[in-house]
């Protein structure tokens, strides 16, 4: 049986540490050869019950006695086997995906490190790298390094609670002592396409799912600015105090890129706070041939960038930039004595502890950096622009097609594309409430039926009037237009076989 003191050294030279770990190398490099197999299986599909009850010999329930080396060995390989190869070239199911050996092998020095990133003192490397990053992505967005902060965070929804935390505190600085009681009646704006976790943030705020107001769209799924300043003036007259504007660059599934200039000129007539969910879209500001999407984002008080998606740095690894110096501290310290001493014999700058909402930080930084090191900024670059390509392939493809319909009869403005497969009796069906009843049906069966076969993921949702429609999302460098093509005629075979 397998005790911790065994996987140590031992004085008969047999050493079992190295055992373990080898092994279990062996099994991860098995399992990477076949994620980027295109022929192999996303996942060997399952229900939930079934995981329960246990499968071959692979059992979730825990014991009170260790299990062997062998067994701990054959539940590593069983993890792997019965989850989602979101590395597969064929996965296209969220934002999230591709597996990165650079930036694989940076989470395991990471985790080997097992460190906090609250203070210089325990991360000094971390901490420094964090603060190098943060520098280049203020530059990239077009700040300078004395005026901008920031902080690496769990991911998109938090980094959106950190811009509307610190937006808060800056027009009511108080709410830190007072609370809510001391405030009056606050409200932020959203697009109608933006991000749910805007909503989720008001509500852990305590300013409320009710003072979210969604701004209209234009038929792309962009915000309206003269919407916004129609919503703002009534917001006003009826005796609510705006605060905020959350602008979104990238839409999760539309892919729209908001007007961040004439936003920006609304926020500063009325004096608020203009924060930029970018979380989907920033990278595209590593492309010089896309990057004009962003134009405006200068002029952002915070923005939420997210390397985990189009940059593909494994999960997680989201950061929240600030455009005030500062700010993100006075907001979110606490000076615990026991972590935040003033009289260390080091620059206390780099303690980023107090920044942060947590107390424990991961070290997500570390695979950003060596990604960065070993690709450049150029190499993201060609990496980003190869999904906008595959991206136009896919329109122009379905565009073709007269068994495919677009959602938008233009060409896709991010990597998202979205669209219906229409069956062969459909054809004759161009309208009414038969016709949508029917499509509505269709994505999930298809989508049903490619996780059940493990041929190939892609998501689907209703949107607005919209019934539900597939949207592809490009995100993945092991994605040739070999899969594209695969996609397509697997929905064709499984919708004609529908």
């Amino acid at each position: 049986y397998l005790f911790y003191s065994d996987l140590l050294p031992s004085k008969d030279d047999k050493d079992l540490t190295q055992y373990f770990l080898l092994q279990v190398v062996d099994i991860l490099l098995n399992y990477i050869k076949k994620t980027f197999d295109a022929k192999s299986k996303i996942l060997d599909f399952h229900h939930p019950h079934q995981l329960l009850e246990g499968l071959d010999g692979f059992n979730l329930n825990l014991s009170d006695h260790p299990e062997s080396l062998e067994q701990i060995l054959v539940d590593c390989t069983d993890t792997l086997k019965y989850g989602v190869k979101t590395g597969h070239p064929r996965y296209f199911n969220q934002l999230s995906s591709g597996l990165d050996m650079i930036g694989l092998a940076g989470e395991w020095l990471t985790a080997t490190a097992n460190t906090n990133m609250f203070t210089y003192e325990i991360a000094p490397v971390f901490t420094s790298m964090e603060a190098i990053l943060l520098k280049k992505m203020y530059e990239i967005i077009g700040w300078g390094e004395a005026e901008a902060d920031g902080i690496f965070s769990p991911g998109g929804s938090i980094s959106n609670l950190y811009g509307i935390l610190v937006a808060r505190y800056k027009l009511y600085p108080e709410i830190k002592t007072k609370g809510m009681a001391a405030l009056p009646c606050i409200v932020l704006f959203v697009s109608e396409q933006g991000h749910y976790s805007v909503k989720k943030a008001a509500a852990v705020l305590g300013i409320g799912v009710h003072h979210v107001i969604e701004v209209k769209c234009d038929e792309r799924g962009k915000m309206i600015p003269d919407e916004l300043e129609k919503n703002v003036l009534q917001a006003k007259t009826k005796g609510q105090a705006p605060f905020c504007v959350i602008a979104t660059a990238g839409s999760t599934v539309f892919g729209a890129f908001d007007p961040l200039h004439a936003i920006a000129d609304v926020c500063e007539k009325h004096k608020l706070w203009m924060h930029v969910d970018a979380a989907w879209g920033g990278g595209l500001l590593l492309s010089r041939k896309y990057s004009y999407k962003l134009s405006g984002i200068e002029r952002a008080n915070s923005v939420t960038w997210n390397p985990h998606k189009l940059m593909g740095v494994p999960l997680q690894c989201s950061a929240i930039l600030i455009r005030e110096k500062g700010l993100l501290e006075a907001c979110n310290q606490m000076q615990a004595g026991y972590l935040f001493q003033p009289d260390k014999l080091y620059n206390v700058d780099f303690d980023t502890g107090d920044k942060s909402i947590q107390c424990g930080r991961h070290v997500d930084i570390f695979k950003l950096w060596l990604m960065w090191k070993a690709k450049g900024t150029c190499g993201f670059e060609e990496q980003i622009n190869r999904y906008m390509e595959l991206a136009k392939y896919f329109y122009k493809v379905l565009k073709e097609k007269d068994n495919f319909q677009l959602v938008f009869d233009a060409e896709p403005e991010f990597t998202n594309v979205c669209f219906w497969y229409l069956p062969p009796r459909l054809k004759y069906i161009t309208k009414g409430l038969e016709r949508e009843q029917e499509l509505h049906k269709i994505a999930p069966k298809i989508k049903a039926r490619m996780t059940e076969e493990g041929t190939a993921m892609i998501s689907y949702q209703p949107c607005g009037d919209k019934v539900n429609f597939f949207r592809m999302i490009f995100s993945n460098p092991a994605t040739r237009q070999t899969d594209v093509d695969y996609l397509i005629d697997e929905m064709e075979r499984i919708g004609k076989d529908l």
